[in-house]
């Protein structure tokens, strides 16, 4: 059940910077904190829908190509729209913010489109369901929520600390750029390795 080695095994796995990670810290170099949690939350929100497919991906494998590619699609998307944006790291305040709601589904959405996430939890929650229990499903809804809750933390976290070195690390156009651009190439690379995995 909730054991220490889970905890444990979940924070490394939280902590470890994926797409998830790069999206929130982004966001919160862009927009700042209030943006930033906004971000997390579409992240964890992201892994609810992620179990619900986990038992449809590992079943097909045309699902999940299909998803891969939609996934593979919003990556690159998201890379060239920071790439053009040239005002996203402005400190000016005259950057157009995005609605709470449009950054919740950003997020939400590159995590359903990840299969890679998915077939993860399908791994990964199982392990330390208790196989004599006789309700293995609240189980893993358990371990499912205490998972988002630390995904949830962890995320804000990155996200305040990305808010607190905002000013600093983006004073000046030349790193607003070499950010933008550094992101951009984050989210292609992700992308492409996304293309190029296979289960």
């Amino acid at each position: 059940m909730i054991s220490p080695e889970f905890l444990l095994t979940s924070l490394v796995v939280v902590l470890v910077p994926g797409t998830g990670v790069v999206y929130t810290v982004s966001t919160g170099l862009a927009q700042g904190r209030r943006a930033a949690l906004f971000a997390a939350l579409g992240c964890t929100l992201g892994i609810v829908t992620v179990l619900g497919l986990a038992a449809l991906m590992h079943a097909s494998a045309l699902a999940f190509q299909a998803l891969k590619f939609a996934g593979v699609l919003y990556l690159l998307y998201i890379a060239w729209a920071t790439w053009r944006d040239s005002s996203a790291f402005a400190v000016d305040g005259s950057l157009a913010r995005t609605p709470a709601s449009g950054l919740v589904l950003k997020a939400f959405l590159l995590n359903i489109l990840n299969p890679k996430l998915t077939i993860f939890f399908l791994a990964f929650l199982p392990q330390f369901v208790d196989a004599q229990s006789a309700r293995p499903m609240l189980q893993l809804l358990a371990l499912a929520g205490v998972f988002m809750a630390m995904t949830f933390a962890v995320f804000a976290v990155y996200g305040a600390l990305a808010h607190a070195l905002r000013a600093r690390v983006i004073g000046s156009a030349r790193v607003q750029a070499w950010l933008r651009r550094g992101f951009a190439a984050t989210f292609a690379g992700l992308g492409l390795r996304l293309a190029t995995s296979d289960r």
